[in-house]
């Protein structure tokens, strides 16, 4: 996201006052639910494979891809864009890959449909995020009513047929006055009590990581922040068991980055800042997978930009990090591959897809035999 823009004097001390008291805004807390606690780890048994191709091009910029797998088995992507970030024409953008390869994209949000579903101005959107659960596909995404995206707020919208149809957005009220500055970007892990556990961010004036907390009916239970010495965005979060997990968060600056870490060892009722990673992070958004090995994926950009896109794997739940492979880089610089998201599949296949050089979103899909050097 770029920084915020400036904003009218007199509306200054209003959104500063929404910030403090979203800052110290929690939910009636109730007794933390337990992860979902991930598969047991076993090898993988699939060859050396790799494949990458463009998603379709609906407009001249694209950005921050989300995945999932559909019920039926199908790859889905959801991106947002338009003219330009920002632009009052970005939309909402959705497109499932099936044995035909890459369906006609097709716009799911759009300002006129989130201000029509939220009856709230809309002057921009971002950010979108898919998850599955079942039959049922949701979408939340960020919409912006004034300002630069520190004023943004989630809006929430779901399908039952697979991305054909979608209901009405809702805004999820994450603050209690204004409902401002909270923003998504990495999808949410599953709660043993039917809830979900969403990773967002707040930007305005402090910049931090937060686990919101849902409900099976999608209410919100509880908002924690997870606190850092430094700023931080964007945490990309994975269950390590019922009750501990990590979160790998964007270095906001100033000066150069390293990927930043919290950890929870009660389901997300407490989240502790962690010794930051002896990764690069050039204030630039990651993608965090627990693999079928047990291992963990780790999906980034090199020291001081975002001209390649960086894997790295760890075998010791996030305590050491060894590079694995170099997706894609710009040796003469002057493009971008970045905001990557991670999916594996139910049969095993690793799925990345991430902003090409700003005009599109590329999805490349491979093995862990691949991660660790084997030779398709």
């Amino acid at each position: 996201m770029q920084m915020p823009e400036k904003l009218p004097r007199w509306l200054a001390p209003l959104l500063f006052a929404a910030a403090v008291a979203g800052a110290f805004w929690r939910a009636p807390s109730l007794e933390a639910a337990a992860f979902v606690p991930p598969p047991t780890a076993a090898p993988s048994t699939l060859p050396a494979v790799f494949a990458a191709e463009m998603l379709p091009r609906v407009a001249a910029s694209a950005h921050a891809a989300s995945l999932a797998q559909l019920a039926d088995g199908r790859i889905a992507a959801a991106w947002f864009a338009g003219s330009k970030e920002g632009a009052d024409d970005v939309a909402i953008w959705y497109s499932a890959l099936g044995r035909d390869g890459w369906s006609e994209a097709q716009p799911i949000a759009n300002r006129e449909s989130t201000a029509g579903g939220t009856f709230a101005h809309v002057r921009k959107l971002g950010n979108p995020v898919l998850y599955t659960e079942g039959s049922w596909l949701h979408l939340w995404y960020v919409s912006v009513a004034v300002g630069g995206w520190a004023g943004s707020s989630i809006n929430h919208s779901m399908s039952t047929d697979g991305g054909k149809t979608w209901s009405k957005p809702s805004k999820l009220q994450t603050s209690p006055f204004a409902n401002i500055s909270t923003l998504v970007r990495t999808p949410p892990l599953p709660l043993a009590d039917g809830g979900l556990g969403l990773p967002v961010y707040h930007e305005f004036i402090a910049k931090h990581g937060e686990w919101l907390r849902l409900s099976a009916t999608g209410q919100i239970v509880d908002k924690v922040r997870m606190p850092h010495a430094v700023r931080t965005l964007q945490p990309a979060v994975v269950a390590l068991d019922a009750q501990r997990a990590i979160a790998l968060l964007r270095d906001a600056g100033p000066g150069p980055g390293k990927v930043q870490v919290s950890a929870t060892q009660n389901g997300g009722q407490l989240w502790e800042e962690g010794e930051a990673l002896p990764v690069p992070n050039p204030n630039a958004s990651v993608a965090l997978l627990r693999l079928k090995s047990g291992r963990l994926l780790l999906a980034g950009n090199p020291q001081d930009s975002r001209e390649a896109m960086l894997l790295w794997l760890s075998s010791d739940e996030g305590k050491t990090w060894q590079p694995s492979r170099t997706v894609e880089s710009a040796p003469d610089g002057g493009a971008e591959f970045s905001y990557p998201a991670l999916l594996l599949g139910r049969d095993g296949r690793i799925h990345l897809a991430y902003t090409w050089r700003r005009q599109g979103i590329k999805h490349a899909t491979f093995s862990e035999a691949w991660l660790d050097g084997e030779t398709p």
